[in-house]
């Protein structure tokens, strides 16, 4: 596994945006963990999540895109500190775009947009916290590729829970993957964090003793994607 991705997990943790115990999620099921991307709330750390967004966008699509669009609401702050760390780590200028929940009918930036316009011929990465059910996809997708002649290259998401979508079947990443036709990744999976953190301590004590893992590992039984 990577450095980079390693020291995400940790940062993931450090930060309480991963969390291990008892949860019930949207979509009703519980499960043994869970993972708040609105926990990142300092500079700092916001800092840091842009370069790990950053790094993982580099290794998977190199610097062949103009735009990242970040989905309203939790889309918009991760585009504006990935698109900074790409300018400070790659000497790329990356501008940012993200859709506004309710349209704007005045001023110079009216519109259905945030940040840059989309144009004809632009590459565009979705980026986004995680992927559940592919909702957000479903709304912002038409929105994207109706406003310009755009190219969708892919979609980076911070976390692959690696549980079935909405079908029931696959991964919900890769469901979107095949509704859409463009690529999808995360900067880390959930079989990378548990790796990196079953029975090895992070700051001083285990996040994932044995008994967290066989409940990872029945969790996954039950809705980890075949």
């Amino acid at each position: 596994m990577e450095g980079y991705k390693q020291e995400f997990i940790r940062f993931m943790v450090d930060s309480d945006v991963l969390k291990f115990g008892d949860f019930t999620l949207k979509s009703g099921r519980k499960s043994p963990f869970f993972m708040n991307a609105g926990a990142y709330v300092t500079g700092s750390q916001l800092k840091k999540l842009g370069e790990y967004y950053a790094k993982a966008i580099h290794d998977r699509y190199g610097d062949d895109f103009d735009v990242l669009f970040g989905p309203a609401y939790k889309g918009i702050p991760l585009a504006v500190v990935t698109a900074i760390a790409y300018s400070e780590l790659y000497g790329k200028e990356i501008r940012y775009c993200s859709d506004r929940k309710e349209e704007k009918d005045h001023g110079a930036d009216k519109g259905s947009f945030l940040g840059s316009s989309l144009r004809d011929g632009d590459r565009v990465i979705m980026i986004e916290d995680v992927t559940t059910s592919g909702k957000s996809m479903e709304e912002t997708v038409p929105k994207v590729r109706g406003a310009a002649d755009v190219t969708i290259v892919g979609l980076m998401v911070s976390l692959d829970r690696m549980e079935v979508g909405k079908g029931g079947v696959k991964k919900a990443l890769d469901e979107v993957k095949e509704l859409y036709g463009f690529d999808t990744a995360a900067i880390v999976t959930m079989e990378e964090v548990v790796e990196c953190l079953w029975n090895k301590e992070c700051e001083g004590k285990v996040v994932i003793d044995d008994t967290l893992k066989a409940a990872i590992d029945a969790y996954y039984e039950q809705y980890g994607a075949k």
